[in-house]
């Protein structure tokens, strides 16, 4: 039988890579699954629901994945959880490999392998897993929210007896799924929406939530799109028309959200310090960026900097904010992406080496980064991932 374990995350992540619903799918399909006692409590889901599930409750993160073929986790693990496992188990989660290679790199080298959900190819068959997605949606909802919690005025026009509210007017800075569902949001608010991207792609999408696309529409705009969907690096001379534009539009804005991010490098800076101080006071900024930098000058990760009656929001982990849902739709990513590696028939663990998602995905296997990608920002040649397409073997732990 094919054995989960859930380690508990870390104090400053409240959500969990299982719910009581996906545990009792994978044990539907013929997993065992293990959770660490009381590791979903702060995304409300209690022991006696995975119980109920069917999964067994361990009392430390060692019992949980000592077992385990396979460990889920929200973020990179601990090193102590990854040595508690067997040499060949799978660990599959939001691994960030973007960040902190040289702690990658001696997680690799314990032979546990690996696998970067962030990195799922954005694919159709990929759909259901794709957690940047799930989770992203959830940031963009949030961001708008608290920022119209923190305005301190009205978002919606409202016409009284005593007179008119205006609208607020709210600017909104890449248009992925973040980007996307602030503008839903903020309109579904009231508020007169605009926003902003490189790709032309989303032009449309803009427009069919009844916003204001903002943007220097020239031919290099025309081709600023990687096939895989992302937006590309831009010309200097390109930004400088661009920051001009917005620099204009961003004077007259109440609320900002900045959710610009290229995979692998540092956050755009969109929003400069002069553009900050040419906004009105109690107008507010969200960065969804700020753990890669951030896309506004001023922002600093995990606080609200206030500059000449400005709020620039660096909150990290907005999904976390909303527990409950980020899990749910987590762990359904998650179960999407495990139930393929089960032979159901023989009730084993049946990786395919050479399937597009798995490939995508691995970033390390037997001591060794595989991935191209993350072994060039380690300085490193990737090594050639083994040829076999079975799952590995249980092992016994090594002695620590």
């Amino acid at each position: 039988m094919i054995a989960i374990g859930v380690p508990a995350e870390d104090q400053h992540e409240p959500r969990i890579g299982l719910t009581p619903e996906t545990v009792k799918k994978l044990v539907k399909a013929g997993a065992s699954v293990a959770i660490r006692a009381g590791a979903g409590s702060r995304s409300h889901f209690s022991d006696e629901d995975y119980k109920a599930a069917g999964a067994k409750i361990a009392k430390t993160d060692a019992e949980a994945v000592g077992d385990a073929d396979i460990v889920l986790t929200v973020r990179r693990p601990r090193a102590e959880i990854v040595n508690s496992m067997k040499k060949g188990a799978s660990v599959i989660g939001m691994l960030d490999p973007f960040s902190d290679a040289e702690g990658l790199d001696a997680l690799a080298k314990t032979g546990v392998a690996l696998f970067a959900m962030e990195l799922m190819p954005r694919i159709s068959r990929a759909q259901s897993m794709d957690v940047l997605s799930s989770q992203s949606n959830l940031a963009g909802y949030k961001a708008v929210v608290d920022a119209a919690a923190t305005f301190e005025r009205a978002l919606p026009m409202m016409m009284t007896a005593a007179g008119t509210v205006p609208a607020a007017r709210v600017f909104v800075m890449g248009v992925g799924v973040a980007g996307l569902q602030a503008i839903a949001t903020a309109r579904r608010l009231g508020a007169i929406v605009t926003a902003t991207d490189v790709r032309p792609a989303v032009k449309e999408q803009v427009a069919s939530l009844g916003a204001k696309f903002i943007a220097v529409e020239d031919e290099e705009f025309k081709q600023a799109e990687t096939a895989g969907g992302y937006a590309k690096e831009m010309s200097d001379a390109y930004k400088k028309k661009q920051a001009a534009l917005v620099a204009e539009h961003v004077k007259s804005q109440d609320i900002v959200i900045t959710t610009a991010l290229i995979p692998g490098r540092p956050a755009p800076k969109l929003i400069s310090k002069e553009m900050i101080e040419s906004m009105k006071p109690g107008s507010v900024i969200v960065d969804l960026a700020v753990e890669r930098g951030g896309n506004a000058e001023l922002a600093k990760p995990s606080e609200i900097v206030a500059h000449k009656g400005v709020r620039i929001f660096g909150k990290l982990n907005l999904p976390g904010e909303v527990p409950v849902n980020a899990s749910s739709l987590y762990a359904r990513n998650l179960q999407a992406f495990v139930e393929p590696l089960i032979d159901k028939e023989k009730n084993t663990l049946a990786i395919n080496w050479d399937d597009e998602l798995v490939k995508g995905t691995l970033i390390a296997r037997d001591g060794a980064i595989v991935n191209a990608m993350i072994a060039e920002r380690l300085g490193a040649k990737p090594a050639n991932a083994p040829a076999k397409k079975s799952g590995a073997k249980r092992q016994p732990k090594e002695a620590k």
